[in-house]
């Protein structure tokens, strides 16, 4: 084996054995271009597919009726979507007594993702208290016809979508979304 190859082989066993993400194999959209859906023009999918469900008994868009949902697809490997965490809690916490609902869809990227037990353990890790459905089968991300890790949806009180961003970033917007859909000041 040559010097080159043995280099490769140890850092692809490495990014495997800490979950790290390999920039250029995993979809994620640190590149993307943020994508904004004009208010009323898209009905959020239901949930479909979940094989479970963390913090919460089972959800629907017809249950949410009413309320400003916020959907997270995102996954644990991900580096972007670790990423996004923070923000995602920070705004469920600001928001949740005001009418917001934030529902992650942890859709795995890898078949050790694919774990209750490892999902579970994320959820503590990170300090998620909102609903998690986990999405092994990609049901509800093929859904929304989403393609990136982390992604973002705003549905509004009536079940549209109103906003949708894919990576990081746009913290502030997503916020004064929420904000102005809930009449709330942020």
């Amino acid at each position: 084996m040559t010097f080159k190859l043995l280099a490769v082989s140890a850092a692809l066993i490495g990014f495997t054995v800490t979950g790290a993400v390999i920039p250029g194999i995993c979809e994620e959209a640190a590149r993307a271009a943020p994508i904004v859906t004009a208010a009323g023009q898209q009905t959020a999918p239901d949930f479909t597919g979940i094989t479970n469900w963390f913090n919460s008994k089972p959800l629907s868009m017809a249950g949410l009726r009413g309320k400003v949902v916020l959907v997270d697809f995102w996954t644990y490997g991900c580096v972007n979507c670790v990423n996004t965490l923070p923000h995602v809690t920070e705004l469920y916490a600001k928001y949740r007594d005001k009418g917001l609902v934030v529902v992650g869809v942890h859709t795995p990227e890898f078949p050790f993702e694919r774990s209750a037990s490892n999902v579970q353990a994320a959820l503590k890790r990170h300090g998620i208290t909102y609903p998690v459905a986990q999405d092994n089968d990609s049901k509800t991300w093929n859904a929304y016809s989403n393609q990136y890790w982390p992604a973002q949806y705003i549905i509004d009180q009536h079940g549209k979508i109103v906003f949708q961003h894919a990576g990081e970033g746009r913290y502030d917007e997503i916020d004064r979304t929420v904000a102005k859909l809930l009449n709330a000041s942020s």
